[in-house]
């Protein structure tokens, strides 16, 4: 088996089944790829939805169901069933292009002991998709991001996959890409292998959970710069006198409490308007600093 496209989902089940037909309809022959899922303990309808894409799968497919245990356990259970030479990861609001895994393999075979990052396009609108043509306005600059990323299984498998101990939201992948880089993997840049990324319109009632993972994420950024106690993970957490100081002016100012006003306003309107999404995302950041130094000063 060339190789494992995997991927992990919860309580996503009106997103899955476009996602596993996009990654079912790929150009390469049904031999040369898996479809390994990990139901990360869903409690919608993923389990019906799976079912009915067994039938439309094309290659082998996976599927690994656990209780709820977080995205870095969940990915471990995908790579210990995985048998490809390379494991494509993404995300479960991600749709591949036909020629997914195709583009991966084209540039692991150039690059055969690299990691190759992928590119992605943000949509708010599945149905409503822009031409497949990559630009540098959707360019992320992580080293390691599941989004859409591949690496030889025997070099994920070599460093223990991914720190379990990343029980919350964020920074899991990130840890991987340091200890990746740590050990000499180079990455390349391949934007040809392309998806869109799912990403619709933030709406009123989704503000308290985007706080929420803000604050998860904080607690995990501390994890992150307490395995690596380096200028990357510094500057990438904001765990640095710059970044720290700036934030605690904007708390003496009192900014956050103009943003919730702000928010305020819209009442209970679905959909945010572009300056009330730039008020919840400023309210997000302040809760991310606000947790950071809790829990530095714990």
């Amino acid at each position: 088996m060339r190789a494992t496209l995997q991927f992990c989902t919860y309580n996503r089940a009106g997103l899955l089944e476009r996602v596993l037909d996009a990654c079912f309809e790929q150009t390469v022959g049904e031999d040369e790829y898996e479809i390994v899922l990990v139901d990360d303990g869903s409690g919608d309808r993923t389990p019906a939805v799976i079912e009915r894409a067994r039938s439309r799968a094309r290659c082998t497919f996976t599927v690994v169901s656990q209780a709820n245990s977080g995205l870095a356990r969940a990915r471990n259970a995908g790579i210990a069933r995985a048998t490809g030479e390379r494991i494509i990861f993404i995300d479960d609001d991600v749709l591949p292009l036909p020629n997914f895994v195709e583009e991966h393999l084209r540039a692991g075979a150039r690059h055969p002991a690299s990691i190759v990052r992928g590119g992605a396009i943000e949509v708010e609108n599945l149905d409503d998709l822009p031409p497949p043509i990559w630009s540098i306005k959707n360019y992320s600059g992580n080293y390691f991001w599941t989004t859409n990323v591949s690496v030889p299984l025997a070099t994920i498998r070599a460093i223990g996959g991914f720190d379990e101990s990343f029980s919350e939201y964020g920074w899991e992948d990130i840890d991987v890409g340091l200890r990746l880089r740590g050990r000499g993997v180079k990455a390349v840049f391949h934007p040809a292998a392309l998806v869109y990324h799912y990403k619709p319109r933030a709406r009123a009632e989704s503000v308290e959970k985007m706080l929420a993972q803000s604050r998860a994420q904080a607690r995990t950024a501390v994890r992150l710069v307490g395995l690596h106690p380096h200028w990357r993970a510094y500057l990438a957490t904001g765990i640095n006198p710059v970044q720290r100081g700036f934030h605690r002016l904007l708390r003496r100012l009192h900014l956050a409490d103009r943003f919730r006003r702000s928010l305020a306003r819209r009442g209970g309107e679905r959909e945010l308007r572009p300056s009330d999404l730039r008020a919840a995302r400023a309210l997000a950041s302040e809760a991310y600093f606000e947790e950071l130094e809790r829990v530095l000063r714990s």
